[in-house]
C-alpha cells in the first residue's frame, strides 16, 4: 500500500535531511521549510520528531533489505558467493554523492542509549543484516555460519566507518578482499 503522497514527501525530505546533517541538528521546522508542509500536517502522520525518525529509520531499513537481498540473489544467479554481493552494494553507495555514513550507525550515535525506540531499532536493523549474511553461508556449519557471519558484519561495519570518517572511498573494496579471504574456508 503507497503511503500518501504528503506523508512520503515529509519522509523523503527529513531522510535527505537527516543523512547529511543529522538527527539532532536537524529540527522540525528546516523540514516543514524544506518540504513545504504544514505543522499540522506534519503531526497528523507523526506524533514527534522521534517517531517521524523512527518512520524514516523504518523506510531506509525496508530500502535497504530489498536491495541486499536483490544484490544476494543476483550473486547466486552468476554462482558467486552471495554474501560478497553485499560489498558491491556498499562500493556503490560509497561513490554517490548522498553517501554521509550509515543512517543506523549515526542514529545510534545521537540516540546512544539501550532502551531508546530509535538506539533499539538502529540494532535491530545491523542484527537482521547480520541474519542475512549467515543465512547466505549456506555451506557452512551452524556454529561457523554465526562466527563467519560477525566477522563480516565488523568488516562491513568497518568498511562504513572508514569511508566517512576516513574518507576511503575504496573501503568496500578492500574489506571485500578480506571478506573473501574468510570465506575460503567454506571451499
Amino acid at each position: 500500500m503507497a503511503l500518501q503522497p504528503r506523508k512520503q514527501h515529509l519522509l523523503d525530505t527529513a531522510y535527505r535531511l537527516f543523512n547529511e546533517f543529522g538527527y539532532h541538528a536537524t529540527g522540525i521546522d528546516r523540514i516543514l521549510l524544506e518540504s513545504g508542509v504544514s505543522k499540522a500536517t506534519l503531526y497528523k502522520h507523526f506524533r514527534s520528531k522521534e517517531a517521524l525518525i523512527l518512520a524514516v529509520l523504518e523506510q531506509r531499513h525496508t530500502e535497504l533489505t530489498e536491495q541486499t537481498e536483490a544484490g544476494m540473489n543476483r550473486a547466486r544467479a552468476l554462482g558467486e558467493p552471495e554474501v560478497l554481493a553485499i560489498f558491491d552494494g556498499l562500493d556503490q553507495w560509497f561513490q554517490t554523492k548522498e553517501f554521509f555514513g550509515c543512517n543506523f550507525i549515526n542514529a545510534s550515535a545521537e540516540y546512544g542509549q539501550r532502551g531508546e525506540a530509535i538506539h533499539d531499532f538502529a540494532a535491530l536493523h545491523k542484527e537482521r543484516l547480520r541474519g542475512a549474511l549467515e543465512r547466505s553461508l549456506q555451506s557452512a556449519s551452524p556454529e561457523l555460519k554465526v562466527e563467519l557471519s560477525e566477522q563480516l558484519m565488523m568488516l562491513f561495519e568497518g568498511a562504513i566507518v572508514s569511508a566517512h570518517v576516513r574518507g576511503k572511498r575504496n573501503a568496500a573494496q578492500v574489506a571485500k578482499k578480506a571478506a573473501q579471504r574468510l570465506i575460503e574456508i567454506l571451499d
